[in-house]
């Protein structure tokens, strides 16, 4: 299990996502903060990067917040 900090900016042109000074993630994304849209486009990115399902990340903390706490489940190999 892993848990780390991202701070989200939607509403962008471009997804990106870059590693800030600090450790957390910095994540852009095209949707807006809109029925928990951009919400469910950082769970399904962090899904593909982490190689997991969709299922196993989740939102800790900061759902309505641009700062969020973000746990992957990674199954022991």
């Amino acid at each position: 299990m892993t848990i780390f900090q991202v701070k989200v900016k939607p509403n962008s042109k471009q997804q990106s996502m870059e590693t800030e000074a600090d450790g957390s993630l910095k994540i852009c994304l095209k949707s807006p903060p809109v029925d928990g849209k951009a919400n469910q486009e950082l769970i399904q990115l962090l899904a593909k990067k982490f190689n997991v399902k969709k299922s196993e990340v989740t939102i800790k903390s900061g759902l309505y917040s641009r700062n969020k706490l973000i746990e992957i489940y990674q199954p022991e190999t």
